[in-house]
């Protein structure tokens, strides 16, 4: 494991622990034993209010590499998220999580989940991921609004 991601990663959940966004989640994974894992975070983006994806708390695991922060982590979803750029898998497509073009070190995890928050309402349709949620958002504004607002339904506040 390298000493500089865990390094990172440590400080990332220091400083998230003392100053988050309202409403968001994100904590390394905890194993039965009780040992943390700082590769993997799982985190929770709510969905912003005003938009249709109000209501909604989405459920994001982020997973990185031995080279973080020089690469970017890999950002999913649950497999089958409708979202115009999420892939199938659940990947998110993020100009900022892509190491040939927008990512760069010092972009924060709190950085990243603000920025699929937004990605959430303004997709950006010159980067498509999926068929269906491009198709929808192009050709049928009224159909994936309705789509959207139903996939915030299914994931509620976990109280």
């Amino acid at each position: 494991m390298s000493g500089i991601s865990r390094g990172r990663l440590a400080e990332e959940r220091k400083s998230w622990r003392k100053n988050h966004p309202h409403g968001f989640v994100a904590k390394p994974e905890t194993a039965e034993n009780g040992s943390v894992n700082l590769m993997v975070w799982h985190c929770t983006i709510p969905g912003k209010p005003g938009t249709d994806w109000e209501g909604g708390f989405f459920p994001l695991t982020l997973y990185f590499s031995e080279d973080y922060p020089s690469k970017p982590p890999k950002c999913k979803f649950p497999q089958g998220f409708f979202h115009p750029n999420v892939y199938p898998s659940g990947t998110v497509c993020l100009s900022i999580l892509n190491e040939d073009s927008g990512w760069r070190p010092a972009i924060t995890v709190k950085q990243i989940l603000i920025g699929i928050q937004d990605l959430l309402d303004l997709p950006n349709p010159a980067d498509p991921a999926q068929t269906d949620g491009y198709h929808l958002y192009i050709q049928d504004p009224v159909e994936y609004k309705r789509r959207v607002r139903h996939q915030a339904k299914q994931y509620p506040a976990l109280v």
